[in-house]
């Protein structure tokens, strides 16, 4: 999901930010999935219910969601009885966290650099957590160092993150738009920091290796990503999450200044009825193929 960047409103419990351009980005991308953060909520449902299990919160514990947008696993992590600290680089989704959770610490910054430890008080965390928040660092090795550093001996990672080949939340639909435009958006680069970064297994174990982490597990983890909500039938809800992300809203400013409104709408149903083809037993659903990933922290 994207748009142009925007600037930053000031916050006194920010820290620096080492990736800037990620920075900007989700500044801009957070208002997308806070508007629609109930379709996600929804659609990413499996996920958050996967690093749950893999993370085997106790209450008591103090946890650290890295990368945790509106809430989520903050919001469960509470539910268990256990210390919820939340980090994410958004301005817009570190308010809406904070909102949803207030029993939680919601910091705005970026856990590559920042002082972990002191955003709970000189405290270590027992679990680390993350749903689709760990693939955006300029530097992994140096973060996942970071990160760990801030642990005590013998606390347990888990995160999910999306995993390299076929992944229809990335193309469903949104081909019938990108077909349209003169010049695409450039295919993601599976090195490079953003959501398809840790797709490759071998570079997940080297990053986390190196960083000093220890047991490195990854499971292969396909979830229903499914966009019915409410017993529709799912068009709407993808829909809106097409027309809001970097491609949909390239297709709207090229399409209209080229096409007119009445192009542009006609464009638009051209992919709501290429999504209801694509509806299966009724509705829009299709597998998030995805790793879960587990390791400790032995020092």
């Amino acid at each position: 999901m994207g748009r142009a960047p925007s600037t930053l409103t000031f916050d006194p419990y920010a820290e620096g930010m080492a990736n800037e351009e990620q920075q900007q980005a989700w500044a801009a991308q957070g208002i997308d999935w806070v508007e629609n953060a109930a379709i996600f909520e929804a659609v990413l449902a499996p996920f958050a219910d996967a690093v749950m299990h893999a993370a085997d919160i106790a209450a008591g514990e103090r946890v650290l969601d890295i990368g945790c947008g509106s809430g989520t696993l903050l919001q469960r992590t509470a539910a268990l009885g256990a210390i919820p600290l939340g980090v994410d680089i958004s301005e817009p989704m570190v308010q809406a966290a904070r909102r949803r959770v207030p029993e939680a610490t919601v910091i705005l910054g970026d856990a590559q650099t920042m002082d972990l430890r002191a955003a709970a008080g000189g405290a270590t965390y027992d679990r680390v957590i993350s749903r689709f928040g760990v693939m955006f660092f300029d530097d992994p090795v140096v973060a996942f160092t970071n990160i760990r550093r801030a642990t005590a001996p013998s606390s347990r990672l888990a995160f999910v993150c999306w995993r390299e080949g076929d992944n229809p939340m990335f193309t469903a639909g949104i081909d019938v738009l990108a077909a349209k435009l003169e010049s695409p958006p450039a295919a993601l680069d599976p090195t490079a920091p953003g959501p398809l970064a840790f797709g490759n297994p071998e570079r997940v174990r080297a990053i986390l290796t190196d960083a000093g982490w220890n047991d490195i597990a990854l499971e292969a983890f396909d979830g229903v990503c499914n966009f019915g909500i409410g017993g529709s039938d799912g068009v709407e809800e993808r829909l809106a999450l097409i027309l809001a992300n970097r491609t949909g809203q390239q297709a709207r400013a090229e399409l209209e200044s080229r096409l007119g409104a009445d192009g542009w709408a006609g464009a638009v149903e051209q992919l709501r009825d290429e999504l209801r083809r694509q509806r299966v037993d009724g509705v829009v659903q299709f597998p998030g193929r995805t790793w879960v990933v587990t390791a400790t922290n032995p020092d």
